[in-house]
């Protein structure tokens, strides 16, 4: 009775507990067979990471299979989209035919995939991001936008707002179309130096023109200042 009144105390403070644990309480024997599934799941991955460091990519499929539905539901909480989703998982994958050996020698095979998910699916959402703010400098700074449009100012003053030495990188690479290789060499540095410029730029780019990409999505008004 004791733990029965403390479980209701706790329900009434936090309703959420209440609707996990009535979620997910063991009403009959399947749901016990769904939770005894699940705390041996991490076991079933644990016998595919073996068979993959004994056999190679041979065994690739039965980790797809065992581990596809959960992994695409954990990426698509991140990338919120399911084809983005799946394109993580199918990144993972790859990644482990590359190096079959490494889940095998981790402690939580089910941890470390995921955690290989997880690394691919912001990836996915990091490019997603870049592209659409590509798209906004190129849109807001097009010759079809007038000259004194607040889109092409806000644009501008967030230029502006970047190190001479990032804002040089961004210029070449949209406008200018070239390659980080092509970048490196008008700059005299490294391919992997301009690329990394090009990606602080675009971080900060993203701070600046947020009130813009909000324009875009809702619709609201940007003056720029």
């Amino acid at each position: 009775m004791a733990g029965i009144s403390k479980k209701s105390s706790q329900w009434q403070t936090n309703p959420a507990v209440a609707t996990v644990y009535l979620i997910n309480r063991p009403t009959s024997s399947s749901s016990r067979l769904n939770n005894l599934e699940d705390v041996q799941f991490p076991i079933r991955v644990k016998n595919c990471a073996i068979h993959l460091a004994r056999d190679g990519v041979g065994a690739l499929a039965e980790l797809f299979d065992l581990t596809g539905p959960r992994a695409v539901r954990y990426a698509r909480a991140l990338t919120r989209n399911a084809h983005d989703a799946e394109d993580a998982l199918q990144a993972a994958m790859v990644r482990v035919a590359l190096h079959p050996r490494v889940l095998g020698d981790a402690w939580h095979p089910w941890a470390y995939f995921l955690r290989i998910v997880r690394n691919e699916a912001l990836k996915i959402v990091q490019r997603k991001r870049s592209d659409h703010l590509v798209a906004l400098v190129v849109e807001a700074s097009s010759e079809d936008s007038p000259d004194d449009s607040d889109s092409r100012q806000f644009v501008r003053q967030a230029l502006r707002k970047l190190p001479p030495s990032q804002a040089e990188v961004v210029v070449l690479k949209i406008w200018e179309g070239m390659t980080f290789a092509e970048i490196g060499e008008v700059l005299g540095e490294s391919p992997n130096t301009a690329a990394s410029r090009y990606r602080y730029a675009l971080q900060k780019l993203s701070q600046y023109l947020q009130p813009l990409a909000d324009e875009v999505c809702h619709g609201k008004k940007v003056v720029a200042s």
